[in-house]
């Protein structure tokens, strides 16, 4: 069975979203009916990709314009002629917008399959290639140079070498097998390397593999938001608590023009190389790395203080960015979300721990940007309502730019407090999918509102310390 369906949650991870998302709150303020639509769409837009794919130019080494001209012709190729437009985003001026075309409805399903993972499946949805190790099955007689259909088993269902699978899964779209069956599952262990190059992808954006690397990075746009916001200045010394693997970081010290200090930690030494790689291939020079726990990132005392790195005094930093470990629910596509309730609710601690942190770190007058990437109340608007509860000296701030939505009632934050907080809330959108004749069509402001709504869930809050 091939179906293309809403996120598939465990139930009880289902009935904490329900108790959010329909709310006594929510019904009261606008109604069951507009509750329960924007709680189906919740679950369906998760599910899917975001409608553009975003670019963030790195204008420490190059023009917009520039980078502009050189992606279109490397896209107008790799899409064979064809052309779609490439959007500078009016708020976000190093954001450039592509396009996704899809979900495509022409395309044949053919007779040889390959099976992938669900995590597999959630990639090639943006424009990946099939690798090696993600593939779970292939027809019995596959061999390299065959065109197939690449499918998702949603459900974890699918056995590891089966020749045929009859489960629940997601066509994906067609592509030429690099490898055979007998190579990928050999008794030498899994085969590495690009198993299976898509030519049909159900939905259509473009391969970014080798191309101008150190020119431009793949970020979403609420992500690129957050630099922006936090609005670091030349000279200025900037904390990224939790960076890996460093787009944000990288971002922050392209807007300072790689003048002053940007201090990255992440206590995962392969996610610390990471960032380091990106800066390094970005041309940053601002930007130091340290393999280090940030619940410990404050030091009692001068003789505690690391030369340079982690722990640091009390109030070191002008400007710190928390963007905390997060359930990560807002993240697209993800057609199967596995965590149980435990995992889902298990960060709120761990968040309020590295805000602790973070507020001792930051000097009077500095500002504290709270980020996540997932759509729970408990882990965003209840976060700042005990954020604004424990520390008097924290005031909320207004954000600029603000092009998502305002925060969601239920925490107890007032009407006001909620209008300062950026909430990007898949549900916002109405899927409505993109062809060639529909992008004509398109007016520039529409695809920029398109944008800024079906993008991944994600949250911001900004502080200043008073």
């Amino acid at each position: 069975m091939s179906v293309f369906c809403k996120i598939k949650l465990r139930p009880e991870v289902e009935e904490y979203l329900q108790a959010t998302f329909k709310s006594a709150k929510l019904i009261s303020a606008v109604g069951p009916l507009e509750v329960e639509k924007k709680y189906e769409r919740l679950l369906n837009n998760l599910s899917h990709p975001p409608a553009f794919t975003t670019v963030r130019v790195n204008t420490h080494l190059a023009s917009v314009e520039h980078i502009r001209s050189l992606l279109s012709e490397e896209i107008c190729k790799q899409y064979k002629g064809f052309s779609v437009p490439l959007l500078q985003h009016p708020k976000l001026p190093d954001i450039l917008l592509i396009p996704i075309i899809g979900p495509r409805k022409d395309l044949q399903e053919l007779t040889n399959q390959v099976i992938v993972g669900a995590q597999c499946g959630n990639a090639v949805l943006r424009g990946a290639h099939v690798y090696a190790p993600g593939i779970i099955s292939t027809s019995k007689f596959m061999k390299a140079g065959d065109l197939v259909s690449v499918y998702s088993d949603i459900e974890g269902k699918c056995k590891r070498g089966a020749k045929e699978f009859l489960g629940t899964k997601v066509f994906l779209g067609n592509g030429i097998s690099e490898v055979g069956r007998s190579d990928i599952f050999n008794a030498n262990g899994p085969l590495k390397g690009l198993g299976v190059k898509m030519m049909e992808p159900i939905y259509l954006s473009p391969s970014f593999d080798n191309v101008l690397s150190s020119y431009i990075f793949l970020q979403n746009l609420p992500s690129s938001v957050v630099s922006y916001v936090l609005n670091p200045q030349p000279g200025e010394k900037i904390l990224d608590m939790c960076a890996a693997p460093g787009g944000k970081t990288t971002h922050l010290a392209t807007l300072m023009h790689d003048e002053g200090e940007v201090i990255a930690i992440d206590k995962t030494a392969d996610k610390v190389k990471k960032i380091s790689q990106n800066a390094a291939l970005l041309k940053l020079n601002c930007i130091k790395t340290f393999c280090y726990d940030s619940t410990k990132a404050l030091a009692t005392d001068q003789t505690e203080c690391g030369r340079g790195g982690p722990p640091f005094l009390r109030e070191s930093f002008d400007r710190i960015l928390l963007d905390a470990p997060c359930s990560g629910m807002g993240q697209r596509p993800n057609m199967a979300y596995s965590w149980s309730l435990k995992e889902v609710t298990s960060y709120q601690p761990l968040q309020r721990k590295l805000f602790r942190v973070a507020v001792q770190l930051l000097k009077p007058g500095g500002i504290l940007i709270y980020s996540t990437c997932t759509i729970t109340l408990s882990e965003n608007e209840e976060q700042v309502a005990w954020a604004l509860q424990t520390f008097p000296c924290l005031q909320l701030q207004s954000q600029e730019p603000h092009v998502g939505g305002e925060g969601m009632m239920g925490a107890g934050l007032s009407p006001a407090q909620l209008k300062q907080l950026q909430r990007f809330d898949p549900s916002d959108a109405v899927l409505q999918g993109m062809d060639v004749n529909s992008l004509q069509s398109f007016k520039y402001e529409d695809m920029i509102k398109l944008a800024n709504k079906d993008c991944i869930g994600f949250f911001i809050a900004k502080f200043i310390k008073v």
